[in-house]
């Protein structure tokens, strides 16, 4: 299992539409996507905004590339996210699962 992460800023009022633009346009995305095992999107307010953690979980890179390209570290950042913040990474990082509790995951 690979977590992806990802981190991005918006205003305050701009973050709650990139909220909503996450859980309804990208998870859809990511759902058809073979491999996909689920996201969250954590979120800290910080001075004058709001800061986005995005993990996805993955079976694997392989699944991971038929998102983002043969560069697995690659950011797929669409042009709608993109209107609505004001600073996001280039890249994302991917971390093999090495333990958790999570029981809805199941052994590793």
């Amino acid at each position: 299992m690979i977590a992806r992460t990802w981190h991005a800023t918006a205003t305050r009022e701009q973050g709650l539409a990139y909220q909503r633009h996450f859980a309804t346009n990208v998870v859809a995305h990511l759902k058809t996507i073979a491999g996909y095992a689920g996201a969250s999107l954590l979120r800290r307010e910080v001075d004058g905004g709001v800061e986005y953690l995005a993990i996805t979980l993955w079976d694997s890179l392989d699944s991971i590339r038929a998102f983002a390209g043969s560069d697995p570290e690659q950011a797929i950042v669409d042009p709608q996210a993109r209107a609505m913040l004001t600073e996001f990474d280039p890249i994302a990082v991917n971390y093999e699962l090495a333990y958790t509790d999570d029981r809805t995951l199941g052994p590793l």
